[in-house]
């Protein structure tokens, strides 16, 4: 499934179409570039997202399924770094850091809200 992940719904599409650039860059990075130490911290952080989100549908409990959208929103986070870290050291394009920047903030803010609609509905006891 070749889909651009903007044109899907959910937190679940949305990080797996991600996920999908994500490793397309990577293989860019190492073949073309040959850059193998941060382009495997961004696979790694940037595949994690949607791993995580996916592990969330099958949570055993509704504070599991917190943390697995915590965890996702900490690797989103991270991925953040990593781009702007290739960029910062002429790995990526400017063109290339403003996409992935723009979908990954999206993903970033969708997660947030997740952890935070949660984080209500579960009560006071892990709100911060």
């Amino acid at each position: 499934m070749r889909v651009e992940s903007e044109n899907r719904g959910s937190i679940a599409e949305k990080s797996y179409g991600f996920a999908v650039k994500v490793v397309s860059l990577y293989k860019y990075l190492n073949e073309v570039k040959k850059e193998f130490i941060l382009s495997k911290q961004f696979l790694r952080s940037g595949t994690s997202i949607g791993a995580n989100v996916r592990e969330a549908k099958q949570a055993q409990s509704k504070p599991d399924f917190l943390s697995k959208m915590n965890i996702a929103l900490k690797e989103a986070n991270e991925t953040l770094y990593w781009i702007d870290l290739l960029y910062d050291t002429d790995y990526i394009s400017i063109d290339k850091k403003q996409s992935y920047h723009k979908e990954c903030n999206e993903l970033v803010s969708l997660l947030s809200a997740i952890v935070k609609t949660t984080k209500i509905n579960l009560g006071n006891k892990y709100a911060k």
